[in-house]
């Protein structure tokens, strides 16, 4: 005896719990990272970028004001100073001159030394406006002397000025103790066979000490930063994750077989759309659903009514007319015509099945569609004669309308469609086929009729499988002809739609390409 072997069960879908390797918590774990890392650029640029970056700040600006007052030295038309008898006299000229640029901004001295100085190494003019200024006073720690003097014309300002006129420039710090250090930046300047020393120096601030205090508070700033950036993160995943929990949550549902599902989140960002995008999927596929129950109970419903038919007259004829020849005659017609029917209906649905699984695809050739709706319409002309109707055909003359399509689908589409328009044709027992060529090598194609017209609220579902609208309700036919019209045109790829009035009328259109 073998053993029936069980299907394996699906497996079940998790609940969405947050668990280390979820949205959620990689979110936070990037913001927290990210946080960290800029934290730790923030503290290495303060301990170790802060003092360079500083005092390279400083150097340029010490330059140039420098510059400054050797670009006024070198144009100066007269001698800018003159020495009789060790005493000194400064041109005005040259005074006017440093004021304008200092009136101008392009000369700034506040907080600065200035000190400009001849060939002697004596000073031609100072300006301290700076306490203490270490230029004009030795210094311990200064590399030239170390005897003071008092004077403008110290050990340490005589120094710089030795090293201006002997290399050009003069860069370095003077230091007092451990707790005042400055910049000096010098430049040579000639003034005719003159030749003058320009020295600037400045006050640097502790830094290095706000550096080193910023380091010892870095930790404490990190541990309540980084306790922030915790509580930041986790509370923005969770508003973050929330729209995406809820979208979970109605999947399943609708996985489930609750058509009924729909997501409610208010925002309009990407998120929203998706959610938006979500319901009218949800909403499409209930719809679907729908119709598929409808399909099954509208193809149940045309299949029992002809093989009742055909059981019933079958047995008559077995039982009762089989001796009557006229009797039997009739009967076998009906057999016979509700055959055609229910064989028409199982066509009809198989041909859909092919056209939308994409096993029947297009063999796309090059030929005139206008050609081919000339042929489509002289068939019809039998059966208009037969029922009064009037078929129009409305097709530009000599003018050629290529496309590049399956001859035998478009024959179909367009059988379609007349049949259907037939099938609604108006009072005036008239319809119309039009061939209206447009650019690009776009002709469309129009099928008009001028019966009741189709209601607003029907139109977005006309082409749907199966679907008819109130106005159809107990008319003959499968519902499934325009089903296969959708089918075809999309297969090619060409645009088409419908348009109607109630009470005038319904155009069923289509576009189709040359390329």
């Amino acid at each position: 005896m073998q053993k029936t072997q069980k299907a394996p069960k699906e497996p079940k879908a998790n609940a969405a719990k947050p668990h280390f390797f979820s949205l959620r918590y990689r979110l936070m774990l990037f913001m927290c990272l990210a946080s960290a890392f800029v934290l730790a650029l923030v503290w290495i640029f303060t301990t170790q970028f802060m003092q360079p970056l500083y005092n390279r700040y400083i150097y340029k600006h010490l330059s140039a004001q420098v510059n400054t007052v050797v670009s006024i030295i070198e144009a100066a038309e007269h001698p800018i100073s003159t020495r009789s008898f060790g005493l000194v006299s400064v041109d005005s000229a040259f005074i006017d001159s440093l004021n304008e640029a200092i009136s101008a901004g392009r000369l700034d001295l506040s907080n600065t030394c200035f000190d400009l100085a001849d060939e002697t190494l004596y000073a031609v003019l100072t300006q301290e406006n700076q306490y203490p200024c270490l230029l004009h006073e030795s210094s311990a720690n200064h590399p030239f002397l170390s005897k003071s003097t008092g004077n403008n014309n110290g050990d340490t300002v005589q120094g710089y000025r030795m090293q201006v006129f002997e290399q050009g420039y003069t860069d370095g710090f003077i230091v007092k103790g451990d707790t005042t250090r400055q910049m000096v930046v010098g430049r040579r300047a000639q003034n005719g066979d003159a030749y003058y020393s320009v020295i600037f120096c400045t006050s640097l601030a502790r830094i290095d000490e706000a550096g080193v205090v910023l380091g010892q508070l870095m930790p404490l700033i990190f541990l309540c930063l980084m306790v922030l950036a915790v509580i930041a993160s986790w509370l923005f995943s969770r508003w973050f994750t929330n729209p995406l929990t809820k979208l979970s949550h109605a999947t399943r549902k609708l996985a489930e077989g609750d058509y009924s599902v729909r997501v409610d989140i208010p925002e309009t960002d990407e998120i929203g759309l998706l959610a938006a995008d979500f319901n009218h999927m949800a909403c499409e596929v209930s719809r679907a659903a729908q119709l598929q129950r409808d399909l099954l109970a509208n193809v149940s419903h045309d299949l029992r009514t002809p093989l009742t038919l055909i059981k019933g007259y079958a047995e008559t004829v077995r039982d009762l007319t089989g001796d009557d020849p006229e009797k039997r005659t009739a009967q076998l017609d009906v057999i016979v015509d509700e055959t055609d029917r229910l064989s028409g209906l199982v066509n009809s649905v198989m041909e859909l099945s092919k056209m939308s699984s994409g096993t029947d695809k297009p063999e796309r050739v090059k030929f005139d569609i206008a050609q081919l709706c000339e042929e489509v319409a002289q068939r019809y002309e039998a059966v208009c004669a037969q029922n009064g109707y009037t078929l129009t055909l409305q097709i530009p003359q000599d003018t050629s309308c290529p496309v590049y399509a399956d001859p035998a689908m478009m024959e179909r589409v367009l059988h379609n469609l007349l049949g259907n328009a037939m099938h609604h044709i108006g009072e005036d027992n008239e319809f119309i086929l039009g061939v209206i060529p447009k650019e690009n090598g776009v002709t469309r194609i129009e099928v008009t009729d001028h019966g009741n017209g189709i209601a607003k609220e029907d139109l977005p579902y006309i082409f749907d499988r199966y679907y008819r609208s109130r106005s159809d309700a107990g008319k003959v036919g499968t519902g499934l002809g325009l089903s296969i019209t959708k089918a075809i045109l999309q297969s090619h790829g060409f645009h088409f739609g419908v348009s109607s009035t109630l009470g005038q009328g319904t155009c069923f259109w289509f576009e189709t390409k040359a390329k």
